[in-house]
C-alpha cells in the first residue's frame, strides 16, 4: 500500500504512535508522517512491536501544510459530523480512496487524541469521514481508529481491483492555490464580506476540496471564476 500515507497531526501519546506504527504493519501500510514541533520520542518503540522500521522511515513535519502538499487527495478522519463540511461513511470514504489510480498519493489524515482535528486542519482535506461507533463514547484511541481504517481499506481493496480508476488530482498544495484563488476573486467581487467570511469560507473548501481538483478541473474553474461582469454589469 505504498501510495497511502497515515498522517498523524500533534499526537500527544509517543506509545500511541507506536502501536499507529504496529497497525500499519499488520495490514501493509509503510508510509507514516507526523505534525510535531519535536522529533520522535523513543517511546513509541516500546509499543512499535516489529514495526520500527516505519518509524525509522517516518517524516516529522513542522506543520500540516508541509506534511500535505505533496498528496494528491487527502482524507480526514473524525468521530463526528461538523456543521460545515459534508461526512463519508468510513464504507463511503474506503470505496472513494479505491477508485483513484495507483499513482496517486493518498494522505489518511487523524488528529490529536483529546482536541481532534481542528477547522483550519481540515482546510487541508479533499474528504472528511466519520468512524462507526455503537456507543456514546466521544472518540476511539488514536491507535484503534487508524487501525479500523487501514483494515477496511486493506480488507476493500481486493474486491476493488477491476474498478474504473478516477483521475489522478493534483498535488494537495496546487489544489489550496486554487481554492485561494477562487476566495480571492469571491472577495473581489465582494461576494465574500466580514460577515459572511467564516461560513462561506468553509463552505468553499468543502465544495471544491471534495472534487479532489485536476488540472483540467482548475482551468475550467478560474476561467469561470475569473469572468468579469458584462456590460449590462451581469456576472
Amino acid at each position: 500500500m505504498s501510495s497511502f500515507f497515515v498522517i498523524l497531526s500533534r499526537p500527544s501519546s509517543p506509545e500511541n504512535i507506536g502501536l499507529v506504527a504496529r497497525g500499519m504493519k499488520n495490514t501493509g501500510f509503510n508510509e507514516l508522517r507526523i505534525i510535531s514541533d519535536s522529533s520522535l520520542n523513543p517511546n513509541s518503540y516500546i509499543t512499535a512491536v516489529h514495526a520500527e522500521e516505519i518509524l525509522d522511515n517516518s517524516g516529522v513535519y513542522p506543520d500540516i501544510s508541509g506534511a500535505v502538499a505533496d498528496m494528491d487527495v487527502v482524507f480526514a478522519a473524525t468521530a463526528r459530523c461538523r456543521k460545515n463540511y459534508t461526512s463519508l461513511s468510513l464504507k463511503q470514504a474506503v470505496r472513494k480512496m479505491l477508485k483513484f489510480s495507483p499513482e496517486s498519493r493518498i494522505g489518511i489524515l487523524f488528529g490529536n487524541e483529546r482536541t481532534g482535528l481542528t477547522s483550519e486542519e481540515l482546510n487541508h482535506s479533499n474528504f472528511l469521514f466519520a468512524l462507526p461507533q455503537a456507543t456514546s463514547q466521544p472518540s476511539y484511541n488514536l491507535a484503534a481508529a487508524v487501525l479500523l481504517t487501514l483494515f477496511s481499506i486493506y480488507n476493500t481493496a481486493g474486491a476493488n481491483k477491476m474498478q474504473t480508476a478516477l483521475k489522478k488530482p493534483l498535488p494537495r498544495w496546487e489544489q489550496e492555490e486554487c481554492i485561494r484563488l477562487i476566495l480571492q476573486k469571491l472577495e473581489d467581487k465582494k461576494f465574500i464580506n466580514p460577515g459572511n467570511k467564516v461560513h462561506v469560507t468553509s463552505m468553499v473548501h468543502d465544495l471544491f476540496g471534495r472534487m479532489a481538483i485536476t488540472a483540467k478541473d482548475r482551468d475550467l474553474l478560474l476561467a469561470i471564476f475569473s469572468k468579469g461582469p458584462d456590460r449590462h454589469g451581469r456576472g
